[in-house]
């Protein structure tokens, strides 16, 4: 299909080139593109899944689990079967829906990108218009300024007066394309006009598309807590999985997981303007970091885990029942939960997931133990109560539990309402045998103390300072708790 340049509409601009345009080649031939991005996600799904899953049946690097697999398979109260079933659900539902969002999209080709780098080109030279008016601005004669750098610094003049260029050679130095260029643009026009085209524009999409999805997520997230009925109704299936793991990561209700994750990636790739293969890269990505942050290792080798604070430990205490209703951002940051003062307030918790430390004494008597949250404790005394500031009062079912069966027992301040608040979501999930996490959880608690105790070797030290770390808690290790069996990671078939 050949375009000629149309009429210049804005005076002496230079012209813009003819383009030929030619039906993209797949990809990966000979799947569709279009297809391909249906396909991707769910093979980076299983595919990283497998992968954490493999790590855990060969026990390869226990001092980085947040949990051991005795707790895997005791505290979740859903099967593995369950877990597979209902993810592959959601992914239907989730192919489903990109293809009827395919359908909307236009055919991808290529050979126009000359044409629309000049385009880029002409709003920068557009835009070197408004120079001389400013410079005049501020009492600076830029035709003056132009004379006597013209001499020395052509281009440097050029622009001051407004994009007059003595002569240029548009792509002269440029290589881009074997096909005719349009004339008329300076070197450095055209050089800037390339960079906002191939890299600075996609940039902002892709920032436009992660803002756009944490945003979605986190109130929609968030209401599924704040609610009693969303919670209870919807999202109390995903927090079966007390003790998350990789391909858990989309264990949801089918409508929770239409509503949360696929609308909302889906919204955030229209409003964000991308093409199919952006798109292949965003929900490829978005999925690679919800398993990642589902996989139950602090992995310090992981850049997943580094390049945000929204990581594996800051979403694992998400699914903790003292701390459920914090830490609500995903997937990627966490500037909404620092924002509306919904972050875990509780400073470290390191010292809740030692529980495999006598078995790797020997790395952390190398002080090798980083932090789960980034939390400080202070933070519980500093911040803001709001948005949490009635949930120790609210928390009705919270006193039929012995205060000495609440462990581990929170410090005062905004965090006792954070805890509060969030076992008596885990109260309110009856169906999901939510009392007994709370009784589960104590009597771990209690072993783990006991067990360190009676421990002939020296105990691990904790990153907590006994005053900052919940009550009676201090390295939850236990040999019986980190025990092996067949199968997979310990896990009761029964269940």
């Amino acid at each position: 299909m050949l375009n000629s340049p149309t009429m210049d509409q804005f005076g002496e601009l230079p012209p813009l080139p003819s383009f030929d345009l030619t039906p993209l080649p797949s990809l990966l031939p000979p799947i569709p593109d279009k297809l391909l991005t249906l396909l991707l996600p769910i093979v980076a799904y299983w595919g990283l899944s497998m992968f954490f899953h493999w790590i855990d049946t060969k026990d390869y690097f226990p001092q980085y689990r947040l949990h051991t697999p005795a707790e895997v398979a005791k505290r979740n109260r859903v099967s593995r079967w369950e877990v597979v079933r209902d993810v592959v659900i959601q992914q239907v539902v989730q192919t489903a829906v990109g293809w009827v969002l395919g359908m909307t999209e236009p055919d991808d080709f290529f050979g126009k990108e000359e044409y629309d780098v000049s385009v880029w080109a002409r709003r920068i030279r557009i835009a070197e218009r408004a120079i001389p008016g400013l410079l005049a601005t501020i009492g600076l004669d830029a035709i003056g300024l132009a004379k006597n750098l013209t001499p020395s610094h052509q281009m440097l003049a050029g622009a001051l007066m407004g994009g007059q260029y003595p002569s240029t050679d548009s792509l002269k130095g440029l290589e881009m394309s074997s096909q005719p260029t349009a004339l008329g643009f300076a070197a450095w026009e055209l050089n800037l006009a390339w960079a906002l085209y191939w890299v600075l524009v996609p940039m902002l999409q892709f920032g436009v598309a992660v803002l756009v999805v944490d945003t979605w997520q986190y109130f929609l997230h968030r209401a599924m807590h704040m609610k009693k009925w969303l919670y209870t109704t919807f999202h109390s299936r995903h927090h079966r999985l007390y003790v998350p793991y990789a391909y858990g990561a989309l264990y949801n209700h089918p409508f929770e997981g239409f509503l949360l994750d696929t609308l909302g990636a889906s919204i955030a790739y229209k409003l964000a303007g991308m093409n199919t293969r952006q798109g292949m890269v965003f929900f490829a990505g978005s999925t690679i970091k919800t398993v990642d942050d589902h996989c139950g290792y602090a992995l310090p080798w992981d850049p997943l885990q580094h390049i945000t604070s929204n990581n594996a430990g800051y979403h694992d205490v998400h699914h903790q029942s003292w701390g459920i209703k914090t830490n609500f951002s995903q997937p990627f940051f966490t500037f909404w939960d620092r924002v509306l003062g919904t972050v875990w307030t509780g400073g470290d918790v390191s010292a809740r997931y030692e529980r495999t430390r006598l078995a790797t004494q020997k790395a952390l008597e190398k002080d090798e133990v980083s932090p789960i949250a980034s939390s400080k404790p202070t933070d519980s005394i500093d911040q803001d109560p709001k948005p949490c500031q009635n949930d120790l009062r609210d928390a009705t079912d919270l006193p039929s539990i012995p205060i000495k069966n609440r462990q581990p027992q929170p410090p005062a301040g905004k965090v006792e309402s954070q805890a509060a608040g969030s076992r008596q979501q885990i109260l309110d999930g009856k169906k999901d045998g939510g009392p007994s996490v709370v009784a589960d959880e104590s009597y771990e608690d209690k072993e783990a103390i006991n067990s360190v105790r009676r421990s002939p070797r020296k105990r691990a030290t904790s990153t907590l300072s006994a005053k900052d770390s919940f009550k009676g808690l201090r390295d939850r290790v236990t040999g019986s708790m980190h025990g092996r069996t067949g199968g997979i990671i310990g896990v009761d078939g029964s269940r």
